[in-house]
């Protein structure tokens, strides 16, 4: 097998946020910032942007035959991972899945969300903006997705303060993806 080194990925990637719901820039844009109006740029990462995917399958088997005779997915689970480098009040309400802010003349503030456990979540969405092969973009739009890490901020004299998040993508309809994928190919 000859390798193609072109199809070898390394670099940053950019995270934004948007409303659950906001227009996805078209396919034809990966290669284009996502408008600004309908979607936030998340600032500096550390230690990168990770997408995962975790699939849960169950085996099928018969006493007949020895090995595994099928598989049927029973559990899918998909995140966007990082770690925020810009430690802002905005970020942090956004880790936290949404809560009360404001701000006056010098000064913001921001409070938690504290309803009941039974009320639905300000579930949000996000991309992430990183390289496919041969140096071209690829957009990975997570739909529906709400932060499901624990989240601490950490102020101590020889590191850097950062805000943990793991967005977790949520079902949407049956008939639209929780996760859209594109790479630019020209």
């Amino acid at each position: 097998m000859s390798v193609n080194t072109g199809n070898l990925i390394q670099g940053p990637a950019t995270l934004y946020s948007g409303a659950f719901g906001a227009t996805e820039p078209t396919d034809a844009a990966v290669n284009s910032t996502p408008a600004t109006s309908a979607w936030t740029d998340l600032g500096g990462t550390q230690d990168g942007v990770k997408f995962g995917a975790d699939q849960t399958y169950s085996e099928l088997e018969v006493d007949q035959i020895t090995l595994r005779v099928g598989s049927r997915l029973t559990k899918a689970d998909y995140t966007i991972e990082t770690s925020l480098a810009e430690a802002t009040l905005e970020n942090l309400s956004l880790t936290l899945n949404g809560g009360t802010s404001a701000s006056g003349a010098g000064w913001k503030s921001y409070e938690p969300n504290v309803t009941s456990s039974a009320t639905q979540p300000n579930y949000f969405a996000v991309i992430l903006d990183g390289y496919a092969p041969q140096q071209f973009r690829r957009r990975i739009i997570g739909r529906k997705v709400l932060n499901v890490d624990s989240v601490d901020l950490a102020y101590t004299k020889d590191k850097q303060t950062l805000i943990p998040a793991k967005f977790a993508v949520h079902f949407v309809s049956g008939s639209i993806a929780p996760i859209h994928i594109v790479d630019q190919t020209s």
